[in-house]
């Protein structure tokens, strides 16, 4: 499209001030870019919204085969339940929350964590849209006791939580660690129900992932999660915990200046 429009790398540089590094990366396809740089693109081509078209549907292949389907049935699900033992599920967190977890699971430069929140923080329309699924997560009392770095960022994404669980598709639960040992820990769970009737599972482990869509395996895993919430706090309870958790943050941070 750069050779089309007659510019050279080194005036597109000029044009849109990106490092003329990143933007032959890009090029190449070493980059996926972002939103943000492909609106910058289509305006300076003259393309209308093109690229960002073209953006949202390479998006998907950031995440791997495996996931890249399962993100494809997120999208047509109906009813989503969620186990996490770790961390805040990636459609409830924040910008700097998400940010912070994923510098945390592989090295990579600024514009590939940047390309990788911008993906994770875009799955968040699911749950605003209009015809949003039904949204359950269990979260592991563990959850909250692995804080983010700064309690600026934690006290953020803990207030984000307490306005998710008044949207009327969304509920959370803690998972006290009173409720003792059970089969779901040491990664999440993910269980969909899609429009047709079927529902598929997906677990994920630190470093891998695994769609399940064996009728039997993902009966199963519902009838592990469904154990479990028995023995979780009730959305009220939880939120209850939250607020306590959003006190204690708010009494360490210095005041604000009146």
């Amino acid at each position: 499209m750069r050779d089309r429009s007659g510019l050279s790398l080194e005036e597109l540089h000029d044009e849109t001030t990106y490092d003329r590094s990143y933007l032959h990366k890009l090029e190449t396809g070493a980059r996926l870019g972002s939103l943000e740089v492909m609106a910058a693109l289509d305006k300076v081509y003259g393309t209308g919204d093109q690229l960002q078209q073209l953006w949202e549907l390479a998006r998907d292949d950031a995440f791997g085969s495996r996931y890249q389907r399962f993100m494809r049935l997120e999208r047509e699900a109906t009813v989503q339940y969620q186990y996490a033992s770790s961390t805040i599920p990636g459609l409830l967190q924040t910008r700097a929350y998400a940010t912070e977890v994923l510098e945390q699971a592989r090295p990579r430069d600024a514009a590939a964590l940047q390309e990788d929140v911008d993906a994770r923080m875009s799955r968040q329309s699911i749950l605003e849209s209009e015809d949003a699924p039904y949204f359950r997560a269990m979260l592991d009392e563990a959850v909250f006791h692995r804080a983010a770095s700064q309690p600026a960022v934690w006290l953020e994404q803990l207030e984000a939580l307490l306005e998710w669980q008044k949207r009327p598709n969304v509920t959370l639960q803690l998972l006290p660690f009173s409720a003792g040992l059970h089969d779901l820990m040491g990664g999440s769970l993910t269980v969909l129900w899609l429009a047709n009737g079927k529902a598929v599972a997906y677990l994920e482990g630190s470093k891998s992932g695994e769609l399940v869509e064996d009728s039997g395996r993902v009966e199963e895993l519902r009838l592990s999660y469904d154990l479990e919430r028995d023995k979780a706090l009730s959305p009220e309870q939880t939120t209850e915990f939250i607020q306590q958790l959003v006190k204690e943050i708010r009494s360490c941070l210095p005041a604000e200046p009146t």
